[in-house]
């Protein structure tokens, strides 16, 4: 039985209110949603994945009054610590189970198909949506009656530049040899989990203050949908396209937005892409 009590200790509202000040966050259409029934929240990962998920569930949690839960890779939960941190404030492992539990308890979840793929990004591959054939959270959505809400998140992709990613490695015929001899491949499963390295600010691994910008889609109801496979299938494709559209959405408003940003930001935060 799952006994999480939401909360906001001293530290996590002195670290959120640190990254309020450092991106500056804005929220569209927050205040069109309605949780007077719990909801699968699903969208985009961004690179290193910790930047800009805090300060959403932290906005979600202090406008709506609803702590919204987090379905975490397993990769998160091998890491002494971390995983602590993770599990007291409400994360829990990505799992079928898991989700079954918190959806029979009526919760809101956040949940990202992409995974820990889509954290380890690499070059050229900024807001894209690298789901693969997963479609599990339709599924499970449809099986428990659960309404989406597809939701955007621009910024944190911008906070980084690059160098080296999963694909030079990769390339690398002695890093190769290295890894086929301590049987690292399937272990790092194929590559995905190999994070890449990047410069921030000054080529320091501090981010660049990029502004954070997050967009949040009508509801999608589930409720007259069958358990079928191609059902879950054109529900996923139905989600993905929402939360693409609100990324070009996101990215239009930025560049009309930028003209507000203080000369510092725009001089520290460098050029980001339309």
């Amino acid at each position: 039985m799952d006994e999480f009590v939401p909360s906001l200790d001293r530290y996590h509202k002195v670290a959120v209110g640190a990254a309020s000040w450092y991106f500056h966050p804005i929220f569209l259409n927050s205040e069109r949603l309605n949780f007077s029934k719990p909801a699968l929240f699903v969208g985009n990962h961004t690179i290193y994945g910790v930047m800009d998920v805090p300060l959403m569930l932290t906005h979600l949690y202090q406008k709506h009054g609803v702590y919204v839960r987090s379905l975490g890779d397993r990769v998160h939960f091998q890491v002494p610590i971390w995983r602590n941190i993770l599990k007291k404030h409400g994360v829990l492992l990505g799992s079928p189970e898991n989700c079954h539990q918190l959806m029979a308890s009526g919760q809101s979840i956040l949940v990202f198909p992409g995974g820990a793929r889509e954290v380890m990004r690499r070059k050229g591959e900024k807001y894209q949506l690298i789901w693969k054939n997963r479609a599990g959270f339709a599924r499970l959505a449809i099986e428990h009656g659960y309404d989406i809400i597809p939701f955007a998140s621009l910024g944190a992709d911008d906070c980084y530049d690059i160098l080296y990613d999963a694909n030079d490695l990769q390339a690398n015929a002695m890093a190769q040899k290295i890894l086929d001899t301590l049987d690292l491949t399937e272990k790092l499963r194929g590559g995905d989990i190999i994070p890449s390295l990047a410069k921030g600010l000054a080529y320091l691994p501090i981010p660049k203050p990029q502004r954070f910008y997050f967009s949040f889609g009508d509801r999608i109801s589930t409720t007259e949908m069958g358990c079928h496979q191609e059902h879950a299938w054109a529900l996923r494709e139905q989600v993905a396209q929402s939360i693409e559209q609100q990324l070009v959405q996101l990215k239009d408003y930025r560049n009309h937005d930028k003209q507000n940003w203080s000369w510092l930001r725009q001089k520290l935060a460098g050029n980001t892409e339309a």
